[in-house]
């Protein structure tokens, strides 16, 4: 074996060592949900702000290296029996994750108390057990695309930290 394929192979055992093993770890995130208590609610960028959040968030796990399973939303729309439901029955929502073949699944809020502030909430769940095994807030200032996305990153990266720590990776 010569010195240069000496170096590229352990260049390449680096490179492998260094990505993140996760190839078990998968998440389901639903279709987050807006609470605006604001005087004039439902307005039209919220709404789609909101609609947004999930594709942002599974994009940002899936960078992370966790494979993202798709929910059916015919199966969440059922299961959701009204506002919030999802949110304050984890073993509901465990049960639309498990059925799509993921170990965690994302519960996820937009909050918005205030035209000035948002926050985005999410609960992770153990599909094998129905608990919430992590609880995430992260507040969002401004009006702007870019705060949402930099608020998405924010707690998808809270997310990775905690399910480091419930998987033991």
């Amino acid at each position: 074996m010569s010195v240069l394929s000496k170096i590229i192979s352990v260049l390449t055992l680096a490179i492998l060592v260094s990505l993140p093993v996760r190839a078990n770890s998968s998440i389901g995130v639903l279709d987050f949900e807006l609470n605006d208590v604001t005087s004039s609610p439902g307005v039209a960028e919220e709404v789609e702000r909101t609609a947004s959040l999930k594709r942002l968030l599974e994009e940002h796990l899936s960078g992370k290296g966790y494979r993202i399973d798709a929910t059916d939303p015919a199966a969440q729309a059922a299961a959701t029996k009204g506002f919030g439901y999802l949110w304050d029955h984890s073993d509901e929502a465990a049960e639309l994750g498990k059925n799509s073949g993921s170990e965690f699944v994302v519960v996820g809020r937009l909050h918005k108390p205030s035209f000035l502030f948002v926050y985005l909430m999410a609960h992770l769940i153990d599909t094998k057990t129905g608990n919430v095994v992590g609880d995430f807030i992260v507040e969002v200032k401004g009006q702007q695309q870019n705060f949402t996305a930099k608020g998405i990153e924010n707690l998808a990266r809270q997310i990775d930290t905690r399910l480091k720590t419930v998987s033991g990776s």
